[in-house]
């Protein structure tokens, strides 16, 4: 049977229902396959990769199987992460929406266990939980096993590898001996295959070919540019395209800090997502996230794997990844659900050879992207504007406004005419940075000429634009703090306490330029004396600063 449709699919029309609102206008190649499949009772092996729609793949049949008016758990969904467990539990829900008198929980540690039991024994028919919390649960008796008729295991391989099995098999020896059984897996690994001879049923192995991975509606570039450049580059390529939702990649838990940093200082809106941060702070990043309180998320790929957000709508590789694998794994963030994406990836020198290997391994060819350029900034900005003046002049109710705007013609002492005022009023909204080109050509000439004159750590400058270094911006004073690396102070520590203490807006803050033993930074000529004032006797992290207007740069 030749499946197009989700209407051709032997599901409820409250699951169709609810899918349709959920975007999907077709299934997956992995839906297509494998929802007919373990609807009919038989074990499956899904081979497939983060980003393939296979979440869909097993909580259609979950929800189609559980019977409504028993109230005993029925299926469990096993995760390797906490992170993953919530989003297959809020997936099962969306998916259920309109199906009454199904109840599905979350177990995960990190969470009180306390409000979990309370959860349970209200009656659960479907659990999806990390290995170690769901054996707690069986040994508390919380969780009872006998009437489980069918057990998922999400990302099998991410289990193995972070040393599940024998969780695994517990679990798995707890359950009725008819249950059925489905592994979803990127790999097939020998671990699977142990697995699955000892605990499957003859199973029908689906998998997705490696061509269907790259999804064909995410567009793929590459820029050349080298590492001083990334952040300016990121800046322009996000405010030319201005994506709904951005993940950043980075190789390191360092980079994605001080390249939140380096965006925070810029007035953007990120934050990190890394292996060093609490399930808490993780949790807390992800909902802002999802919320769009926050609209670039920093991440590295191990805290990366299971994010799984529809409105992400441009993947950014700052770092190209150390494995090819990484790059489907990156690029799957954008481009879900049948919407457009798009992928850059930063590249200079001998990264060109490891994006070759990309290329062949997905069998993709990345087009390059040329560096947007100020004016293609401005431009952007200008017109989004301008289309947003459009929209309130048709609006009307604009009365007010005129008269306020004939008064001021009429008591001004200088004979100002409407196109100056309105020049003006788009200099104040829009700004006027002061932005010089970014020389970047790949040119032993060039790359000589700018090594030698520039002997500063960028990666400790966080700068609006690349200006000149011993310049200031026009209409910015700068200032001195006598903190800087050695007591762990980034851009952002020092625009919030600025932000924070006098109350400017962290647009309004210029360059931060951090050094081993002092800071450097610029703020508006007219909140100078606000921020010295402001600023006296408080700490940044925890070192009580001196701040004083810097006369000239301190070597």
């Amino acid at each position: 049977m030749n499946i197009v449709k989700f209407e051709d699919l032997p599901i409820s029309e409250e699951i169709k229902r609810a899918v349709i609102e959920m975007g999907f206008e077709e299934p997956s190649p992995i839906q297509a396959q494998s929802i007919p499949v373990i609807l009919s009772g038989k074990d499956v092996i899904g081979q497939a990769q983060t980003g393939t729609g296979k979440t869909a793949a097993f909580s259609i049949p979950i929800l189609e199987m559980v019977n409504q008016d028993d109230k005993s758990l029925q299926a469990v969904v096993l995760c390797p992460t906490r992170e993953l467990a919530i989003q297959v539990s809020a997936e099962i829900r969306k998916i259920g929406k309109y199906m009454h008198g199904i109840k599905t929980l979350p177990v995960y540690g990190g969470q009180p266990i306390d409000r979990q039991i309370k959860s349970l024994k209200s009656g659960v028919q479907v659990i999806i939980g990390t290995p170690g919390r769901v054996i707690d649960h069986i040994n508390r008796k919380t969780i009872k096993m006998d009437n489980v008729k069918m057990v998922i295991l999400d990302e099998a391989d991410e289990m193995l590898d972070m040393g599940f099995r024998e969780d695994i098999e517990m679990i798995l020896s707890k359950t009725p001996e008819e249950r059925q059984t489905t592994f979803f897996s990127a790999t097939m690994a020998k671990g699977i295959l142990d697995l699955t001879r000892k605990y499957q049923n003859n199973p029908e192995h689906i998998k997705v070919v490696r061509q269907e991975l790259t999804v064909p509606n995410i567009k793929q570039y590459y820029i050349e540019t080298r590492s001083a450049n990334k952040l300016e580059v990121l800046c322009r390529l996000v405010d030319v395209y201005n994506p709904k939702l951005s993940v950043v990649f980075t190789n390191t838990k360092r980079g994605a800090d001080e390249l939140v940093g380096d965006l925070q200082a810029r007035g953007y809106f990120a934050d990190a997502l890394h292996g060093d941060l609490k399930q808490t702070q993780r949790d807390i990043v992800m909902d802002k996230f999802r919320s769009g309180t926050i609209d670039i998320l920093v991440a590295t790929d191990v805290a990366a794997r299971g994010i799984d957000v529809d409105d992400v709508e441009a993947v950014f590789n700052y770092d190209l990844p150390q494995d090819e694998e990484y790059y489907v794994h990156r690029i799957g963030r954008t481009g879900r659900a049948g919407r457009n994406g798009m992928s850059f990836s930063f590249v200079f020198g001998k990264d060109m050879r490891k994006m070759r290997d990309i290329e062949r391994y997905t069998k993709t060819k990345l087009n390059k992207h040329e560096i947007p350029s100020v004016a293609d900034v401005e431009e952007k900005k200008v017109g989004a504007f301008f289309d947003e003046v459009k929209t309130v002049i048709e609006a009307g109710h604009l009365t007010k406004q005129l008269q306020w705007l004939e008064s001021f013609c009429e008591t001004s002492e200088a004979d100002y005419g409407v196109v100056d005022i309105a020049a003006a009023l788009l200099k104040l909204a829009l700004g006027n940075e002061d932005k010089q080109e970014i020389i970047d050509e790949p040119s032993r000439e060039n790359r000589n000429r700018r090594d030698g004159r520039d002997g500063r750590d960028s990666r400790d400058s966080r700068d609006r634009g690349p200006r000149g270094s011993d310049s200031t911006a026009e209409g910015m004073v700068r200032l001195f703090i006598n903190v800087g690396r050695n007591q762990r102070v980034q851009a952002k520590d020092v625009l919030g306490a600025i932000a924070g203490e006098a109350g400017i807006s962290g647009k309004l803050i210029g360059t931060i330029d951090i050094y081993d033993k002092y800071t450097f930074v610029e703020v508006p000529k007219q909140n100078a004396k606000e921020v010295l004032e402001n600023m006296k006797d408080i700490k940044i992290k925890g070192n009580k600063i001196n701040i004083e207007k810097a006369n000239r740069r301190k070597k």
